[in-house]
């Protein structure tokens, strides 16, 4: 009701505010500010905008579109989501022709349901598996503490990525912590190349500095290409000077992102999620018997299996 008096009041000001002069139109406006409660400004936009017209239709809501895919095309799909570890839309778009005979040696599928899985789009996949995405969410809780140290020696990297070698990743720990933060329980150093998407993970009992370098170590021994930058968070896992001496002795180019920005960090935000969260959970690790277990994935099936045997 209030917004319909406020058109009200304009529709009747609007034309005697046009045909006035300056004198005149400061009251007009000072009294339409006072009536309404606009801002001047706002009020000023208004008067000098023109008239909305109710003669001309509202905009209607968009027709509801005829569900294209068939029921049991979808259901299909959802099977070949699961079977590959739900893997985006662009990926499992690459993988459907691969999983296919499978489905056909289980299930009797009609040349409808086939050529349908085969013409499906990346967007028509996210489109079709959004309820059940939306099932799986669960709510990230960050263990990143802000480091204070060489803060003015380490770069801000505020450019986005435009790579054309391998080399150039992005760095970020993981929280293996449960409900419960207390105590020493295990995080995974996760790096991946920008160029490449080549991905290398490693867990580590805590956060501590020397623990973290340690792994980059390790996983700079394990690539298969030099490692020429690393961009991390702001974390003091990363921003200290072991690791800073480090990236100057091996010639590693080390910039990090704002503060609070994880956009700035996307490429690692998602292997994050593909690399670690889907395969480790959100439970609690905190033995030394977990930890062997997890770089023995780490080193051997789960490196073979994201980096050489899945679409990227």
């Amino acid at each position: 009701m209030r917004k319909r008096f406020k058109m009200t009041y304009l529709k009747q000001i609007y034309h005697r505010y046009q045909k006035s002069d300056y004198v005149n139109k400061t009251k007009i406006l000072d009294e339409f500010c006072e009536v309404c409660g606009y801002v001047r400004k706002y009020a000023i936009r208004k008067l000098n905008s023109p008239l909305p017209d109710d003669s001309q239709p509202k905009p209607t809501m968009a027709r509801n579109r005829k569900k294209k895919y068939l029921k049991e095309t979808v259901s299909m799909l959802e099977i070949i989501w699961k079977a590959t570890n739900y893997l985006c839309s662009v990926r499992l778009h690459a993988a459907i022709p691969l999983w296919l005979p499978h489905l056909k040696a289980q299930y009797h599928l009609s040349g409808k349901v086939i050529n349908e899985l085969l013409n499906i789009s990346p967007s028509t996949i996210d489109r079709a598996l959004k309820a059940k995405k939306q099932k799986l969410k669960r709510k990230l809780y960050g263990t990143t503490k802000p480091g204070s140290l060489l803060k003015q020696q380490i770069p801000i990297k505020t450019d986005h990525w435009d790579t054309d070698a391998p080399g150039f990743t992005e760095i970020d720990l993981v929280s293996h912590s449960g409900n419960c933060a207390d105590g020493d329980f295990i995080h995974s150093c996760n790096i991946t190349d920008i160029h490449t998407t080549w991905t290398e993970t490693r867990a580590i009992m805590g956060k501590g500095q020397y623990a973290t370098l340690e792994a980059i170590n390790d996983i700079l021994i394990e690539l298969p290409f030099k490692l020429k930058g690393i961009d991390s968070d702001n974390g003091s896992e990363f921003i200290n000077h072991h690791l800073y001496r480090y990236c100057r002795k091996h010639h590693i180019q080390f910039t990090r992102s704002r503060p609070y920005k994880k956009d700035d960090n996307a490429h690692i935000e998602q292997k994050n999620w593909t690399c670690v969260r889907k395969i480790f959970g959100y439970l609690r690790y905190d033995s030394d018997e977990a930890l062997l277990a997890m770089n023995d994935l780490y080193r051997n099936e789960l490196k073979l299996l994201q980096n050489l045997f899945l679409p990227s």
